[in-house]
């Protein structure tokens, strides 16, 4: 096979309009396993492929574009960085996207290789000239650049490279082409400080950071809503909380809540503050979160209430967020009164509010009824007993009949609550008192999608991994839960039929 790839590369080099001898080459090329592949074209050049790139005919282009994804995957990263960084540094100014799509995807490959990131280190014009396809108008060519000085950034060699070198200035330069451009070199930075302290410090040190955070007092309020995301990205690693922390950030951020009801474009932004205090409660502490910041908890609680449906989704998110863990469901008891009114909209949303609101409402009481078996302690079951009540008169009822809707989402949704319940005593009580609901659960009619299928499956498996549901639901329903759970989520009754003689 490696002679006929040599000979069709002698072909293709020989004339005008190679069109049928690429189509053949590729042709080939894709007939041979990787692995096999791998030994027919290391010892070849491809330089003839390489320049048919340089063409206005839009067809030889995307051929020679899939030749040589195919060939450069067989190749090893540091076979690439010796043998073809000239051509794909061409790759990067091509006028065609897919060929700098193929340039840039390579060029990752290669500095995510230690030796071979060290002959691109090497090489200052590759460098350049992946940060400016950051500015690129193609989204795929813009990420994919940023996804490759992101791993280029993982060595110390690299960081001096782009943060010591007059390579910042390039970054810098590009960051002024356009907002757009400008946050997408911030998505780089913050992924870079992401990395460790060493790394934020190198992007603190260089102005990006401070930069970044000055945007979030800016007069236009999209952008603030941009900044505040990629303050939250930062804040995902324990160092990247620390420094903002120290910066003042997470006061700032607070005090921006309550400036909110004063701005009349609040609601670009406010999703994205909740947001991020959200996300801080999860990672750090939901009590210290919202002791130290009772403006955002006041503000979900208002948000919740809130007619205009972005603020109550945002809400109900952050909700399910808190009430996830032990400690965000005491937060929330604490708050008395103000959290019932809280749980009972949000039961309302659920049996009649618009269909996306109404998943994320069942999502958000699912989370906050969920307990895990250690964290079942008297005082918790009797929290979330009281809380599943608060839903509705007849709270089961209720559940079982959004279950019944023709929405595969609703219907997995309502599932999901009874999964929740299904390892709690009281909730085993309540499905055993509460007429046909066994049926209901062992009935394998309902719900017809694998979603559907999967979520009724994982409620039987949690009330068979229960270890007071045999002496609860009683061994006749405990066995055929356990059948159930044996024959899996898509098994089929099978129906005998009769054949009568002489019939058509």
């Amino acid at each position: 096979m490696a002679a006929s790839i040599e000979s069709l590369l002698a072909e293709i080099a020989g004339i005008e309009d190679p069109i049928d001898e690429l189509q053949s080459l590729k042709t080939a090329l894709l007939s041979i396993p990787l692995s096999a592949l791998r030994d027919s074209v290391s010892g070849q050049r491809f330089n003839v492929i390489f320049s048919l790139l340089l063409s206005n005919e839009r067809e030889q282009v995307e051929l020679c574009v899939e030749i040589l994804e195919r060939i450069l995957l067989a190749l090893s990263p540091v076979s690439l960085a010796q043998n073809y960084r000239v051509e794909l540094q061409g790759g990067l100014t091509h006028p065609n996207e897919t060929v700098k799509i193929l340039a840039v995807t390579q060029i990752c490959r290669m500095v995510g290789h230690p030796e071979a990131a060290t002959e691109i280190l090497n090489n200052h014009d590759i460098l350049g000239a992946v940060i400016n396809c950051i500015g690129e108008e193609n989204m795929a060519v813009a990420k994919q650049a940023i996804k490759s000085l992101s791993k280029l950034s993982h060595s110390k060699p690299g960081l001096d490279m782009l943060f010591h070198s007059d390579l910042l200035k390039v970054m810098k330069d590009v960051m002024a082409t356009s907002d757009i451009v400008r946050y997408r070199i911030y998505e780089l930075v913050v992924e870079i400080s992401s990395v460790s302290p060493i790394s934020l410090g190198y992007c603190a040190n260089s102005s990006f950071i401070s930069q970044l955070i000055g945007e979030l007092t800016g007069d236009d309020p999209l952008i603030r809503a941009t900044a505040i995301e990629m303050v939250t990205t930062l804040a995902h690693s324990q160092h990247g909380r620390q420094y903002l922390a120290q910066q003042g950030i997470m006061d700032k951020l607070s005090n921006m809540i309550r400036g909110a009801e004063t701005d009349p474009f609040s609601s670009l932004y406010l999703p994205g503050l909740v947001k991020f205090f959200g996300n801080l409660a999860l990672m750090d502490s939901p009590q210290q979160v919202c002791e130290t910041y009772p403006a955002f908890q006041n503000k979900v609680f208002e948000m919740a209430l809130d007619p205009a449906p972005a603020m109550i989704g945002v809400a109900l998110d952050t909700l399910g967020l808190l009430g996830s863990t032990v400690e965000g469901k005491q937060v929330l008891q604490k708050s008395g009164e103000k959290f019932k009114a809280v749980l009972t909209r949000m039961s309302k949303l659920a049996s009649f509010g618009a269909t996306e609101l109404r998943v994320r409402s069942l999502d958000a009481i699912s989370q906050l009824l969920t307990l895990q078996p250690e964290e079942q302690t008297d005082d918790l079951l009797a929290l979330t007993e009281s809380w599943f009540h608060l839903l509705s008169n007849q709270p089961m009822d209720m559940i079982r009949n959004i279950s019944t809707q023709p929405f595969p989402e609703l219907h997995c949704g309502a599932l999901r609550i009874f999964t929740a319940i299904a390892t709690q005593l009281w909730g085993q009580k309540l499905m055993i008192s509460t007429p046909s609901f066994m049926e209901f659960v062992l009935d394998r009619s309902l719900g017809r999608t694998k979603d559907a299928k999967d979520a009724k499956f994982e409620l039987v498996g949690s009330l068979v991994g229960s270890s007071t549901a045999a002496e609860i639901l009683g061994s006749q329903y405990y066995i055929r839960l356990k059948t159930y759970l044996r024959e899996g989520p898509y098994y089929v009754t099978a129906v005998a039929t009769v054949g009568t003689e002489g019939a058509d």
